[in-house]
């Protein structure tokens, strides 16, 4: 999150048409990538994910949410989203091009899933029952907890500073929803990580089919 408040003075490093001003991503999408990646790596043995369960309802929830993400396009018709991270404008150097996009979906269906499922059910989802979340068995119901973390997940997509907010947050309402209820039906925090992490990678699927960076 702070490397992405920084987009704005990584932009301004950069001189004016160049593509550190104009797409600052560029460079802050790899580093999240990488820094995130290596404090995973750091505290791998402190988290519990447990075996992953009930994989065909887990899968179902995945591809149930990818379905309400992209379901103002296919099914409403809404603007296509064009403008985001595009890996295309690298495409005369392959190299470059394959390394970013290797770097992309590695951040889209390995690092985002991991880093949003211990935070949001692994450890929110349990903290808002008790502050010693750790007493909290995985996947313990309680209206509150579930209110809050889906409601929370959301304004992290809001992808706006004004009102109205980004197209996410509708889509984030559900998909928050759904992922808690594989942490409660499940009781897996690994099934929880498969999940969204199938729904990132098929929606990365869809972003290169569509070209609509703007799901990224």
């Amino acid at each position: 999150m702070l490397l992405l408040g920084a987009m704005p003075l990584v932009s301004g490093l950069g001189k004016p048409g160049s593509l550190l001003a104009t797409a600052p991503e560029q460079l802050v999408y790899p580093a999240q990538t990488l820094i995130c990646g290596a404090v995973l790596l750091y505290f791998w043995r402190r988290y519990e994910f447990g075996s992953v369960k009930k994989m065909l309802f887990t899968l179902a929830i995945a591809i149930l949410v990818l379905a309400i993400w992209i379901a103002p396009q296919v099914v409403f018709h809404a603007e296509a989203r064009r403008y985001g991270f595009n890996p295309t404008i690298f495409a005369g150097n392959y190299p470059l091009f394959f390394s970013v996009l290797m770097l992309r979906f590695l951040r889209l269906t390995i690092v985002v899933p991991l880093l949003e499922e211990i935070f949001w059910r692994g450890f929110l989802l349990r903290d808002f029952i008790d502050r010693d979340f750790e007493k909290v068995p995985f996947g313990t119901y309680s209206r509150f907890p579930f209110l809050a973390v889906t409601l929370l997940f959301a304004l992290a997509h809001w992808g706006s500073k004004t009102w109205p907010p980004g197209p996410d947050v509708v889509p984030a309402i559900f998909a928050g929803a759904l992922f808690n209820l594989v942490a409660y039906r499940t009781r897996s925090l690994g099934s929880c990580v498969v999940a969204h992490a199938a729904t990132n990678l098929l929606l990365g699927i869809y972003i290169l089919q569509t070209r609509q960076w703007g799901f990224w």
